[in-house]
């Protein structure tokens, strides 16, 4: 049975804790969203909040990684007595701010067979048997994940749903060369994570190709690292009525944002508005030139 299955109305969004599992990230406007002393202690409350207010709302699906400082941990902390959550992590970057908000590096990249089986390892301490999928962080065409076999077979074998996330100007390249993965005969890739949004759009085709061969499809910074602030139920309604779409991540980081992301599941755009919003869109070149321009904060 799909992960998936049967997700309807607002647990069709999911909620994604890159903003709250470390106290420096990319998205616009922390020093307004998070208190000011970002401690361990302190992100660990922001975080079980959130995972309180979308639980009760009706949000089963939540998305960490390896990479987002603490929140893995935060998360396996908060599961006990949501036996109907979904848990969703990513292995392939490592984190390297050392709890600082501002690091020369904050995450380093690799996707070796090494860091595999080093990270599920830690994915699992934390997480047991609730990690249902587990994906690649990350991945773009040049990555040796879509052509490392030994690695596939790993994949294969380590017992979650495997998936993979995008990202960069030629995520559909990368959705596309993943999707043609096989062990033994078996597609590997069940689920594509994906940046699809107003402003970056250009992955759509290959998504629609990706939801046809029967994959999950989550989407990812729907609200563009806070570009899109001020239209957050559009931004988000737009992502939900594209017929490919399975989930859409919430990267919420207050309760005032995670309500109104949440809105976007009863807000129906009539299609000329939804052709007027899809206007905004840049050139990807464009787009992801701009978000590696954001600063750490």
């Amino acid at each position: 049975m799909d992960l998936f299955d049967g997700l309807t109305g607002v647990a069709r969004i999911g909620l994604g804790l890159a903003a709250v599992g470390r106290p420096g990230y990319i998205n616009l406007g922390r020093d307004e969203d998070l208190p000011a002393d970002r401690t361990v202690e302190a992100m660990r409350s922001r975080t079980h909040a959130l995972l309180d207010e979308a639980y009760v709302a009706g949000v089963r699906y939540f998305d960490v990684a390896r990479s987002y400082g603490r929140a893995e941990e935060f998360l396996a902390s908060w599961l006990p007595g949501h036996d109907d959550a979904i848990v969703g992590s990513k292995w392939g970057y490592t984190y390297t701010a050392g709890w600082r908000v501002t690091a020369d590096v904050h995450e380093t990249k690799d996707h070796s067979v090494a860091t595999f089986d080093r990270q599920i390892a830690e994915s699992r301490a934390l997480l047991g048997d609730r990690l249902g999928l587990y994906q690649i962080h990350s991945v773009t065409p040049d990555s040796p994940a879509l052509t490392d076999e030994v690695l596939h077979r790993r994949l294969a074998a380590q017992g979650a749903v495997v998936g993979l996330s995008t990202s960069g100007p030629r995520q559909a390249d990368a959705i596309r060369a993943a999707l043609a993965v096989e062990v033994d005969g078996v597609p590997l890739f069940r689920s594509v994570q994906a940046t699809w949004n107003l402003l970056e759009q250009s992955a759509g085709p290959a998504l629609a190709e990706a939801h046809s061969s029967g994959r999950t499809v989550i989407i990812k910074e729907g609200m563009a690292n806070g570009r899109l602030a001020g239209r957050d139920a559009e931004a988000l309604a737009a992502i939900l009525a594209q017929p490919w779409a399975t989930v859409v991540l919430s990267g919420a980081a207050t309760g005032a944002q995670l309500a109104s992301n949440l809105s976007a599941a009863t807000l129906t755009l009539s299609p000329a508005r939804l052709a007027d919003l899809e206007k905004l869109a840049e050139p990807a070149e464009i787009y992801w030139a701009t978000r590696s321009s954001l600063a750490w904060t």
